[in-house]
C-alpha cells in the first residue's frame, strides 16, 4: 500500500477515541445476539434455552474463525506502527481469503456433527429441534461471519472504529424487523419460529459484510486481490497461524470448558437452562465496557510495540485497568441488585428468577476476574506473547473452573449458581497470573515485526 492510513495511533491516542465507538458497537452487537432471546421468550420458552445452547456452539465456531482474524489484528497493528505499509494489501488479501475458506470448512463440519453435539450437551427433547435448526441455518452461514471478523479487525487497526458501530446499529434494526415479521408479523403464518429468526440473523450478517467491504474501498484503506498472493506468501501465513493458533486455542479450551459446564446445567432441568440463558443476556450488557477498553488497548499496544515503544505500552495497559475495573464491578453489582426486576423482561417463572438472582451475585466475581483477563491477555497478544495465555487458560479452566464448578454446583447441590462460582474461581486466579506476567515484562522482545527490514 503506497499511502499511510490517515488515522495515526500512538501513545497519545485517547482511550475513548477507540473505546467509545467500540463500546457502542459491542453494545449493539450484544443486542443483535440477544434480541433473538428476548423476542423468542414471548414466543416459546423452550426456544430460548435452545437458542442459548446453540449460541454456545456458535461462539465456538467464532473462535475458530478468529485464528486468522486475531492474527490479522496483531500483524496489521504492528506493521502500521512500524510504518511498513508495502505489505498491507498482501496481509489484507491473505486474511480474507484464508478465513473465507476456513469459514466454509468449519460450517460444514459443525452442521455434519450437529446430532452428536446435541447428544454431548444433553439437550432436552423439547429444545433439541430448535437448537439443531438454529445451528444448521446460522452455523451453516459461518463463512459470512468469518469474513466479517477479519474485515472488522482491519478497519479497527486502521483507526476506523466508528464504522463497526454504525454497521451494527443498522443490522440490529434489520434483525429486529425480520424477527418481528417471522414471529408476529406478516410472515408469522409460515410458523417458522426459530428458523425465521435464524434466517433474519443470517441476512443481517450478509448485509454487514457488504457494508464493511464497501467502506474499506471507499476510504482507500487498501485492496483485496488474488494478485497480491502471487507468489504465495507462505512465510507470512505461517507467521499468522503461529499467532492465531495459540490465541484460538486459548478461546477454544475456554469454550470447551464452558460447554462442559453447560452439560452440567442441562442435567439440572429446563429452569436452570433458561435461568442461565437469561442471565447471560443481562451479563453480556455489563461486561462490554471493560471489553471495549481491553480491545482498544490491544490496538494501541500493537502500534506502540511495532514502533518500538514497549515501555509506553507497559504503562498504558495499567492505565486502562484503573478505568475499567471499578466500572466493571459497579455494573455487575447493579446487575445483581436489579436482576429480580430485569429477569421479568424474559419470564414470570419465580423459580427461574430465584436461580437468576443467585447467578448474578456469583457473577460479580466472574466479571472482576474477566476484566483482568481481557485487559492483560489482549495486550499480551498485541505484544506478540500469545503462548502464555493459552497455558494459563488450560491450567485454570480445567484445573480450577471445571473442578470447582462440579464440586460446588453438582456434588454439593448448589446448582447453576455453583457452576458460576467455578467460573469466578478460574477468572480471578487466571487474571492475577496474566497480570503478574505483564508486570514482570516477560513479553518484551516478542514483537512479530522486524522494524529494520520487511520480510516476505
Amino acid at each position: 500500500m503506497g499511502k499511510k492510513s490517515s488515522i495515526v495511533i500512538d501513545e497519545k491516542t485517547p482511550l475513548l477515541f477507540l473505546a467509545g465507538p467500540m463500546f457502542l458497537e459491542m453494545l449493539l452487537n450484544t443486542m443483535l445476539h440477544n434480541v433473538d432471546t428476548i423476542m423468542l421468550s414471548h414466543y416459546d420458552e423452550y426456544a430460548v434455552g435452545a437458542v442459548g445452547n446453540a449460541n454456545t456452539i456458535m461462539f465456538m465456531m467464532n473462535i475458530l474463525f478468529n485464528i486468522i482474524a486475531t492474527a490479522t489484528s496483531v500483524v496489521v497493528a504492528q506493521y502500521l506502527g512500524a510504518k511498513q505499509y508495502k505489505k498491507m494489501n498482501m496481509i489484507y488479501t491473505l486474511s480474507v481469503i484464508v478465513n473465507l475458506i476456513v469459514g466454509f470448512a468449519i460450517s460444514g463440519l459443525f452442521c455434519a456433527a450437529n446430532p452428536f453435539i446435541m447428544d454431548f450437551l444433553h439437550v432436552s427433547p423439547e429444545m433439541r429441534p430448535y437448537s439443531m435448526i438454529y445451528i444448521y441455518i446460522v452455523g451453516g452461514s459461518g463463512a459470512v461471519t468469518a469474513v466479517f471478523n477479519v474485515m472488522l479487525q482491519i478497519l479497527r487497526c486502521n483507526g476506523y472504529t466508528k464504522i463497526g458501530m454504525w454497521v451494527t446499529f443498522a443490522i440490529n434494526i434489520f434483525n429486529i424487523v425480520g424477527n418481528y415479521c417471522f414471529l408476529y408479523g406478516p410472515l408469522s403464518f409460515l410458523k417458522m419460529g426459530v428458523a425465521g429468526v435464524s434466517i433474519s440473523t443470517v441476512v443481517a450478517r450478509v448485509l454487514a459484510v457488504i457494508a464493511v467491504i464497501v467502506f474499506f474501498y471507499v476510504m482507500k484503506i487498501g485492496r483485496i486481490s488474488l494478485k497480491y498472493l502471487r507468489p504465495f506468501p507462505g512465510k507470512l501465513l505461517i507467521k499468522m497461524i503461529k499467532i492465531g493458533l495459540p490465541t484460538a486455542g486459548e478461546h477454544l479450551t475456554y469454550n470447551l470448558y464452558q460447554t462442559t459446564l453447560l452439560s452440567f446445567v442441562n442435567a439440572m432441568g429446563n429452569d436452570a437452562v433458561n435461568a442461565r440463558a437469561y442471565c447471560n443476556t443481562l451479563i453480556s450488557f455489563g461486561m462490554i465496557f471493560s471489553n471495549s477498553c481491553a480491545m482498544s488497548t490491544q490496538i494501541i499496544t500493537g502500534h506502540l510495540v511495532g514502533a518500538g515503544k514497549s515501555e509506553k505500552a507497559y504503562k498504558r495497559v495499567f492505565k486502562t485497568l484503573r478505568t475499567s475495573m471499578p466500572i466493571t464491578i459497579a455494573l455487575s453489582g447493579i446487575n445483581a441488585l436489579l436482576c429480580r426486576y430485569t429477569m421479568q423482561i424474559f419470564t414470570q417463572n419465580e423459580n427461574v428468577i430465584a436461580l437468576g438472582q443467585m447467578i448474578m451475585i456469583a457473577d460479580i466475581f466472574v466479571e472482576a476476574g474477566r476484566c483482568l483477563n481481557m485487559t492483560f491477555v489482549s495486550s499480551l497478544k498485541a505484544a506478540g506473547a500469545y503462548v502464555f495465555p493459552l497455558i494459563a487458560g488450560i491450567i485454570c479452566n480445567w484445573g480450577l473452573g471445571l473442578t470447582t464448578g462440579y464440586v460446588v454446583g453438582v456434588a454439593m447441590g448448589v446448582g447453576v449458581a455453583g457452576i458460576f462460582a467455578g467460573t469466578a474461581t478460574d477468572e480471578c486466579i487466571r487474571g492475577l497470573i496474566v497480570m503478574y506476567y505483564w508486570y514482570k515484562k516477560k513479553w518484551f522482545g516478542k514483537s512479530v515485526v522486524n522494524r529494520k527490514k520487511e520480510e516476505t
